[in-house]
């Protein structure tokens, strides 16, 4: 398994790929499984090379089989902090220790950048997510935002964590 930078030679679309396969898996019975049945081949592919958000991928037998992005804090009240903007893996590479392989990584970047804190936004709803970050030291802000995706009411919650050198 190797982490590292997506660069040019990287399929966009298989990457996207990794993005819709776990959204359907991971955010069943929480996003309405209408919207889920409906995302796109290709949804996020033109998002993956954005202008000031990091992406990396895992790549297992030449497969991407997940991806990570992560920036400086889009969010003024935490200006200053890393922020990890999203993980996704291929539902059979879940539980592996390839998500938490991802995030080291990234983690280790926001460092070696200077930031001293993290934060990320999980949905409230998504306990396999929160439990994931709590157990890579990460704790609820209090801090929440609520949004609609696929006309359902859902509420994300932010997790901080100190990053020591």
């Amino acid at each position: 398994m190797d982490i590292r930078f997506v660069d040019h030679s990287d399929d966009p679309l298989s990457i996207s790929r990794v993005y819709e396969l776990s959204w359907k898996y991971a955010y069943k019975g929480i996003v309405p499984q209408e919207y889920l049945d409906c995302i796109p081949v290709g949804k996020w592919a033109a998002h993956v090379d954005r202008e000031g958000i990091h992406s990396i991928v895992a790549v297992n037998d030449g497969d991407i089989v997940g991806t990570l992005s992560f920036c400086s804090s889009r969010w003024v009240k935490y200006s200053g902090y890393g922020e990890i903007v999203s993980i996704y893996l291929l539902p059979e590479f879940m539980g592996r220790g390839v998500g938490s392989r991802l995030l080291e990584f990234a983690l280790c970047k926001l460092r070696d950048a200077g930031f001293g804190n993290v934060l990320l936004w999980v949905l409230e709803e998504n306990h396999n997510a929160r439990c994931f970050y709590e157990k890579h030291g990460f704790v609820c802000s209090g801090d929440f935002i609520d949004d609609v995706i696929g006309g359902k009411e859902l509420r994300e919650i932010m997790y901080l964590r100190k990053l020591h050198s």
